[in-house]
């Protein structure tokens, strides 16, 4: 016990960088993904076939390979960003393609009768958009969302490879520097517990918006 509460600090301090990684890739990626996904409704072909691609290399390639590009292949043409920047835009781009991807799918199982009542409601392109189709399809979406959430966390752990001082670079750390296993089992311990969390987030939120029971 001694030993873990001399590795804590640095490993909760991982953490913290867990965390601000995850939070900002959250706020950034889903209202993007949710833009993306009405985007992708305009029929405009030219633009149909430019987010079709955007999603399809998004989620075509490993997120491993796309922090590498962000991080080691921009600077040869002149764009450099620091470690975390460059971990955090990977993360936005890939999840928003993800997230798009599933808001896509609440926006076409909303019946179209829905658009034809809004009609007779008299109500404009952006008002049946915000107060009739949003509330239904985030309600479709939600479990899908939480599940990207979820695997959010566990993904954030890639950002050690561009050696952002994270929970699991901070783990691998003390492991390799004490030569031993219980850093790691301490860091899969918060992650549990942070994943945890967020399940308990997400069954109170699919409960609060269960409208049929």
């Amino acid at each position: 016990m001694s030993y873990i509460s001399q590795i804590l600090p640095s490993l909760l301090d991982g953490a913290a960088v867990t965390l601000q990684v995850f939070c900002i890739v959250i706020v950034l990626s889903i209202p993007f993904g949710a833009i993306l996904a009405f985007l992708m409704q305009i029929k405009f072909k030219p633009l149909q076939w430019l987010l079709t691609l955007y999603v399809w290399i998004m989620r075509g390639t490993p997120l491993l390979l796309q922090l590498i590009f962000f991080y080691y292949v921009l600077p040869s043409v002149g764009v450099v960003m620091d470690r975390l920047p460059a971990a955090i835009l990977a993360f936005t781009l890939n999840y928003a393609a993800y997230f798009a991807e599933i808001f896509r799918g609440g926006i076409s199982a909303i019946p179209k009768g829905q658009y034809e009542a809004a009609k007779v409601l008299k109500l404009n392109q952006l008002q049946t958009i915000h107060y009739i189709i949003l509330p239904q399809v985030f309600k479709i979406v939600l479990p899908s969302v939480f599940n990207e959430i979820i695997n959010l966390v566990k993904d954030s752990s890639l950002v050690y490879v561009l050696g952002v001082g994270d929970l699991l670079l901070a783990s691998k750390t003390a492991a390799n520097r004490d030569a031993s296993l219980a850093p790691m089992f301490v860091a899969g311990a918060i992650y549990l517990l942070m994943i945890g969390i967020v399940t308990l987030i997400s069954k109170q939120t699919e409960k609060k918006f269960d409208y049929y029971k």
